[in-house]
C-alpha cells in the first residue's frame, strides 16, 4: 500500500507540475526560435539563438533529473560540447548550439507540451471525477434540491427520478474513476516520460552517466 501511495504522488507530482515546466519551456523556445531565426541574417540572432539552445539544455536537466523517478531505472545525459580552452568570447557564447543535441533539446521543448497539456489534463480530470464522486453522498442532496436539477443524468437514462437515484449513479461514477485512477495517472505519466526518454537520454551507461544528474536523481528519487 505504501509503495502504490508513493507511486500514485510521484505520478501525479511528474504530470501535474511537469505542466508549468513544459509550458515555460515551449513559450522560450518557440520565441527565441521565432526571433533568432528572423534575426539571423544580420547575425544579431545568432546570441538569441545560442541563448535559446542553452535554456531549453536547463528544462531538458530538470526533465532528466525527474524520468528515473517515473521510469523506475537510471538514464544518462548525451554529452554536450564542452568549450575549447582559450576559445574567445564570441566562440564561447555560440558554444551551446555546437552539440547536435541542442536541435534535440529544442524539439523536446516543442513537441512535450501538448503532451504534456493532454497528460495533465486528463490525470486533472480523473483526479476530480474519484474526489468529487466519492465525496457525492456529503452534498449530493442539496445539489438534487436546486429546481431544474430534475434528476439529471439518471433521469435521462431512465435509472429513476428523485435524491437517491441521483445520489447512487453520482457515487457509482465516482467509484469507477477512483478503480481506474492509477492506471490512468501511470499511462499518462509514461507517455509524456517516453517522450521525453526519446528526445534527452540514451541507454544507461553507468559509466558515462553525469555526477549532477546522478545528484539531481536520487534527490527525485527520495523526494517521493
Amino acid at each position: 500500500m505504501t509503495s502504490l501511495r508513493h507511486r500514485v504522488a510521484a505520478d501525479t507530482r511528474y504530470v501535474l507540475l511537469g505542466l508549468p515546466m513544459a509550458t515555460a519551456s515551449f513559450t522560450l523556445a518557440v520565441a527565441g526560435v521565432s526571433a533568432g531565426l528572423g534575426a539571423a541574417v544580420a547575425f544579431v540572432g545568432l546570441p538569441v539563438l545560442a541563448a535559446t539552445a542553452a535554456s531549453a539544455r536547463h528544462f531538458a536537466d530538470l526533465e532528466r533529473a525527474a524520468l528515473p523517478g517515473v521510469l523506475g531505472h537510471p538514464i544518462s545525459r548525451p554529452r554536450y560540447a564542452q568549450t575549447p580552452a582559450g576559445a574567445g568570447l564570441f566562440r564561447r557564447m555560440m558554444n551551446p548550439l555546437a552539440s547536435g543535441q541542442a536541435a534535440l533539446d529544442l524539439l523536446h521543448a516543442i513537441i512535450t507540451f501538448p503532451v504534456s497539456l493532454a497528460a495533465a489534463v486528463v490525470s486533472a480530470v480523473w483526479w476530480a471525477g474519484a474526489v468529487l464522486g466519492l465525496t457525492f453522498p456529503v452534498y449530493g442532496w442539496a445539489i438534487a434540491a436546486i429546481p431544474g436539477v430534475d434528476g439529471g443524468l439518471p433521469a435521462l437514462l431512465g435509472l429513476g427520478t428523485g435524491t437517491v437515484p441521483f445520489v447512487v449513479f453520482n457515487t457509482a461514477v465516482g467509484l469507477l474513476f477512483a478503480l481506474t485512477l492509477v492506471p490512468v495517472l501511470r499511462s499518462a505519466a509514461l507517455v509524456k516520460a517516453s517522450v521525453s526518454q526519446a528526445f534527452l537520454t540514451r541507454a544507461h551507461v553507468p559509466s558515462l552517466e553525469s555526477p549532477s544528474l546522478e545528484t539531481a536523481s536520487a534527490a527525485w528519487v527520495t523526494a517521493r
